[in-house]
């Protein structure tokens, strides 16, 4: 098969599986789900134009973008009545596009080893695997890809700092999770109060509602990442001071004592008391209780003072 006979139509149908990467097996099967045109019959043999290879390449566009082949064809025949496809399409590569800044880069196993102690962890690699921390490429075994570097060299840090790499993935899992369910709950935000109007009508939009559409979407797709940027200072603000007093023993005190003392506390007390009323608060709640009996046995004394004094008077 020459070159310039895979140049331009008309197409055999195996030209056009070779030139578009389909199987044709795949190309009848599309025809049968009214994916795909069928083709010119000329004398016996069936013929294939740009419009079909056009058609190849949106189809298989699309299955990447992780559309069913039932949507896919809604898409199609919108496209086919004339109400556009170009616009959907920028729409959907809008979302699909990259939601960060960062260049993914490549590493070696023998460098994961230097940056992690010098040795290499073949469980702490599956689990980053696993996570999609890092993807091996396909060939290279001793290559990875990864896709945020900043995550890499986060774990980087916590390991030298001394966090073991299982707390590091164990972590990363249940923080995932969390972020995963503020992304959806900023979607559905979002979508009700902003996208409803382009994705909700009785019509597919159409490519200046789909256009508009893609707009918004770039501008509003730094605003959850800024939001929770600036929601997780507050937060660390809040508690990363109460957090170290704590570990330091340094809660605040009573308002009435102006100083503090370390003394023992039987275990079955300290344990009722964090019990009652949280290990965060037991020292408070035995300095509160201390200096409540001290007042008490104060009031009693005077009580008492001036009981003996009105018996003396009585006497006298």
């Amino acid at each position: 098969m020459t070159t310039d006979r895979l140049a331009g139509p008309p197409y055999r149908i195996e030209t056009l599986a070779h030139l578009t990467g389909a199987t044709v097996r795949t190309i009848r099967a599309y025809q049968d789900r009214g994916l795909l045109p069928r083709p010119e019959r000329q004398g016996r043999a069936n013929h294939y134009s740009d419009a079909h290879r056009t058609r190849l390449h949106q189809i298989a566009d699309l299955l990447d973008r992780g559309y069913t082949l039932a949507s896919i064809k809604e898409l199609l025949d919108a496209h086919d009545t004339g109400l556009g496809l170009g616009g959907v399409l920028g729409l959907v590569a809008e979302v699909d596009g990259p939601w960060t800044d960062e260049e993914p880069s490549r590493v070696s196993r023998s460098d994961l080893a230097a940056r992690f102690g010098g040795t290499t962890d073949d469980r702490a690699i599956a689990d980053a695997v696993a996570l999609g921390v890092l993807e091996p490429v396909p060939g290279d075994g001793d290559t990875f890809l990864v896709p945020s570097p900043q995550e890499l060299a986060v774990a980087v840090e916590l390991h030298a700092a001394g966090v073991p790499l299982g707390a590091i993935t164990s972590q990363l899992r249940e923080l995932r999770g969390q972020v995963e369910q503020i992304a959806a709950r900023f979607l559905e935000f979002t979508t009700e109060h902003v996208f409803a109007r382009y994705l909700d009508g009785p019509h597919r939009p159409t490519d200046a509602d789909a256009a508009e559409a893609a707009s918004l979407v770039r501008r509003l797709r730094p605003l959850a990442r800024q939001t929770v940027d600036a929601e997780l200072a507050r937060a660390m603000r809040l508690f990363a001071g109460r957090h170290l007093r704590r570990h330091l023993g340094a809660d605040d005190p009573p308002p009435s004592l102006s100083g503090t003392r370390t003394v023992s506390v039987p275990v079955e007390t300290m344990r009722a008391v964090e019990a009652l009323v949280g290990p965060e608060h037991a020292a408070g709640f035995l300095a509160l209780a201390a200096e409540r009996e001290l007042r008490a046995r104060a009031l009693d004394r005077l009580v008492s003072s001036h009981a003996s004094s009105g018996d003396l008077d009585e006497e006298g």
